[in-house]
């Protein structure tokens, strides 16, 4: 994870620009069924040119510091190509990016650039839910012999399924911000009230069975 002035930083521009919004008491329906208190939507994050070079300067900054041998940024289809792309600019890296599923037609790509084996690449997400899409790009690559050192992301929800999958997957994951930096900022700044942090943290605990 981040540094706690970076979890707060960025939980405050997802909220103040609306890419996040808390509804307990009335909730979201995500694509999967389920029911949440919360709902991400880390794309209008680049309508806001303060916000998206504030990411993409911490994105770098980690991997100049962490991953100083990276030589290919590879952004997961479709919230992340654009800030993946912002982020291999500012290095001055190659970019590729990585489809949900492979084309139908042409060369039925996957990986959409060009990328070579053993190539050191670090992969940007823009949210992790359960994992499973995010890993899925990350096999993708492996598949084409990149050697994948990390998955970077702007937020994560914090699902044990998604931690039990990456430490499977053995890619290290590391976000800028978090679920729990975002309710606790949420409660601070009096977005959501105290009564509502419950209802809140317990959705978290069981996302699959919470409000059924």
């Amino acid at each position: 994870m981040e540094n706690l002035d970076t979890q707060k930083q960025v939980a405050k521009f997802l909220l103040d620009i609306n890419a996040v919004k808390l509804q307990p008491e009335n909730p979201f329906t995500w694509a999967s069924g389920w029911k949440s208190p919360i709902y991400t939507d880390n794309r209008k994050t680049l309508s806001y040119p303060e916000v998206r070079s504030f990411l993409k300067k911490c994105f770098a900054d980690i991997i100049k510091t962490q991953y100083p041998d990276t030589e290919l940024i590879a952004g997961v289809a479709t919230g992340a190509i654009a800030v993946g792309a912002l982020v291999a600019d500012y290095l001055g890296l190659p970019f590729v990016y990585v489809r949900s599923s492979n084309k139908t037609h042409g060369l039925e790509n996957i990986v959409e650039g060009v990328c070579s084996k053993g190539q050191k690449t670090v992969v940007i997400e823009d949210l992790v839910s359960t994992g499973m899409s995010s890993l899925k790009a990350v096999s993708a690559l492996r598949n084409l012999e990149c050697d994948v050192k990390g998955m970077l992301a702007i937020f994560t929800y914090g699902f044990p399924v998604a931690e039990n999958a990456f430490k499977e997957a053995d890619c290290k994951l590391q976000t800028l911000s978090n679920y729990n930096a975002l309710v606790e900022l949420a409660l601070q700044t009096g977005y959501i009230r105290q009564e509502q942090l419950q209802t809140i943290l317990d959705w978290r605990k069981s996302p699959e069975t919470w409000g059924v």
